[in-house]
């Protein structure tokens, strides 16, 4: 990867925490439920019984109403637990919650070891940015690349993004894991594969 290409980036995702930073607190909450609406039918539709999600911090699409919805229809739900050397554990939702070095919302479950993951029928990952044919700009730390990277077989894993964070291009490398969709509060994207 050149220097431009590490610009492009972080450029790119400024400009997406720029965009995030100016909803209003109604546009959160209404992204909030709509996420919850479209990946509760994407669960459905998958037949999921255990996801992979994550705590969304303030700066990301809110997961909290999905991650209500799952648990209510008894959907088992691993988050995850940032370990060393930059690889994800995983907990189970509903032991509570704490920020972590890194000012990232993680659960306070006991973690499951990062194979848990493997358990996943559906993931659900943040991200910055997604374009249309899959590739996933994260935060730059490379946990969910790494996670999904050590996966034998790989469930449908679909990025939730705003409407605006889905682009016709993002720059990307080698090691960058494609995903299988999106989900935003207006629709639900799926990218072939």
């Amino acid at each position: 990867m050149t220097a431009d290409d590490r610009a492009d980036k972080s450029d790119l995702r400024r400009q997406i925490r720029r965009r995030r930073a100016a909803l209003s607190d109604a546009e959160r909450a209404a992204a909030n439920d709509a996420i919850a609406r479209r990946a509760g039918a994407l669960v459905a539709r998958a037949g999921a019984r255990t996801i992979a999600c994550y705590l969304s911090g303030s700066a990301e699409p809110p997961t909290r109403a999905l991650l209500a919805r799952a648990s209510a229809e008894g959907i088992r739900v691993l988050l995850p637990i940032s370990g060393p050397a930059g690889v994800l554990d995983w907990g189970l939702d509903g032991a509570g919650e704490q920020m972590n070095s890194m000012g990232v919302p993680e659960t306070l479950a006991q973690p499951l070891g990062p194979d848990a993951l493997a358990d996943a029928d559906l993931i659900f990952a943040p991200a910055a940015a997604v374009d249309t044919a899959g590739h996933r700009l994260g935060w730059g730390a490379g946990y969910y690349d790494r996670a999904l990277a050590r996966l034998d077989s790989r469930p449908p894993v679909y990025a939730v993004l705003y409407d605006l964070d889905v682009l016709a291009h993002v720059p990307h490398e080698h090691h960058d894991v494609p995903v299988s969709g999106a989900v935003t509060p207006t629709r639900t994207l799926t990218f072939e594969r």
